[in-house]
């Protein structure tokens, strides 16, 4: 027989791309799910990230704020200092300025007491600056430490939150990529089916113009048989359906009514009846066709499955 195969193996290679099919439709649904929770995850740690890189980036301002007035103060600690120094120099020249003689050296008593007491007015004030502006200071050297820490720990946290985040994205490029590979196999089964069920199309349309075309024409001679066949001898064999087109083994067309036979046990050109299948003649042959076995030939693969296999006593002619 032409290359023969049961319906049940004709449909093999369709269900087992159907099945594929399915797997990798199961597997691309729990990809996209991990997918899912992935975008999730992945969210999260950009909002975290997002908010811990503005801290961070206020923190920057205000450490350069702080070190500004930090800078601003050193120098009015300086200036205060320089100027307290030079109002005690003006209040006790070299150790040995007195408030009497203050007193002495000025016109009056009035001027004396002034004088004595602006330079003493301006002792006291200088520092008093000197001592708020060492206190600020401290006040500001203290803070930008703090700062310094708050700004180490937000740092940290930063790189931290990043590598959470670059580990997270990478693992969604791959989930994505896996998913096109799961998409583009997929594809490809799909289309091998398709490509299948077109090929299955062309041959039940190709088998039926040869089926047309038989009944069209006149019925080719076939050799009498041997001697041997008995005429109206029955015997009992097991059966299969199967759809195919091309010639068969004798040289003539597959059409309804062919059949594939074991020569040693019906030859060919023998005329057959199949119950069920009605008038045959026996011109093919198969490899798996072996003993008490024929195979009809059906134009429809939904005909050779509907036939499957089954055993029948056929009345050889």
């Amino acid at each position: 027989m032409l290359a023969g195969v049961s319906a049940a193996a004709a449909a093999g290679p369709g269900d087992s791309l159907q099945k594929q099919v399915r797997d990798v439709q199961t597997r691309t649904h729990r990809a996209l799910l991990d997918l899912y929770a992935l975008d999730t995850r992945l969210h999260t740690a950009q909002s975290r990230l997002t908010s811990l890189h503005a801290q961070a980036k206020r923190l920057r301002r205000q450490q350069a704020l702080l070190e500004q007035q930090l800078s601003a103060t050193r120098r009015t600690l300086k200036v205060s200092q320089q100027q307290l120094g030079v109002n005690l120099r003006l209040l006790y020249k070299q150790g040995n300025v007195s408030a009497l003689a203050v007193v002495l050296g000025a016109q009056n008593l009035d001027e004396a007491v002034t004088t004595l007491d602006a330079l003493g007015n301006v002792a006291d004030e200088s520092q008093r600056v000197v001592q708020t502006t060492s206190a600020a200071k401290l006040r500001l050297v203290r803070l930008h430490s703090s700062l310094l820490e708050r700004r180490a720990t937000i740092d940290a946290a930063v790189r931290a939150a990043q590598h959470t985040a670059n580990t997270l994205a990478s693992a969604r490029a791959e989930r994505v990529s896996f998913i096109s590979r799961l998409r583009e196999r997929q594809r490809l089964k799909t289309a091998q089916i398709a490509a299948l069920q077109t090929a299955a199309a062309r041959v039940e349309r190709k088998s039926n113009e040869i089926q047309a075309t038989a009944v069209l024409d006149a019925p080719p001679t076939v050799a009498a048989p041997p001697a041997s066949a008995s005429t109206g001898r029955t015997l009992t064999v097991s059966s299969t359906g199967y759809s195919l087109r091309g010639r068969t083994a004798t040289g003539i067309p597959v059409g309804w009514g062919v059949i594939a036979v074991d020569p040693s046990v019906i030859p060919l050109g023998t005329r057959v009846t199949v119950p069920g299948y009605g008038e045959a003649v026996a011109a093919d042959t198969g490899s798996a066709v072996r003993g008490a076995t024929i195979d009809l030939w059906f134009p429809s693969l939904a005909q050779a499955r509907a036939w499957g296999r089954r055993t029948v006593t056929i009345t050889l002619h």
